[in-house]
C-alpha cells in the first residue's frame, strides 16, 4: 500500500511539471484607426518560440528572454481581443526553429 501511494505521488510530481507552460503576459490594445493589436512579453530568462495567429494567419517569431515581441495588428476592424490566438513554447524544445 505504501509503494502505491509513493508511486502515484511521484507520478503526479513528475506530471504537474511536464505541463509547465513558460510565463508570457498578452497585452491588447487598439490603434489610433481602431485595429485590435497584441503583444507578447516573456516573463522567463529562456527563449521562446510563440506563434500569433487570427482567422487563419499565423506568425511565428523566437521570443528573448524577458524581452517582448513587435506589435501585430488585425487586417479588420471588426476583430477584437478575443480573435486573436497565443502560443508559446520554450526553444530547446523545438530544436527545428533554433538558428543553425
Amino acid at each position: 500500500m505504501v509503494i502505491k501511494v509513493f508511486a502515484l505521488i511521484t507520478a503526479l510530481l513528475f506530471s504537474v511539471s511536464a505541463l509547465a507552460m513558460p510565463k508570457i503576459t498578452v497585452k491588447h490594445q487598439r490603434n489610433a484607426n481602431g485595429f485590435t493589436q497584441v503583444q507578447v512579453s516573456n516573463d522567463t530568462m529562456e527563449n521562446l518560440i510563440c506563434h500569433v495567429a487570427i482567422d487563419g494567419n499565423k506568425v511565428l517569431f523566437r521570443l528573448q528572454a524577458i524581452g517582448y515581441s513587435r506589435w501585430f495588428t488585425a487586417t479588420d476592424i471588426r476583430y477584437n481581443h478575443t480573435n486573436f490566438s497565443v502560443w508559446c513554447d520554450y526553444l530547446r524544445l523545438h530544436p527545428k526553429y533554433q538558428k543553425k
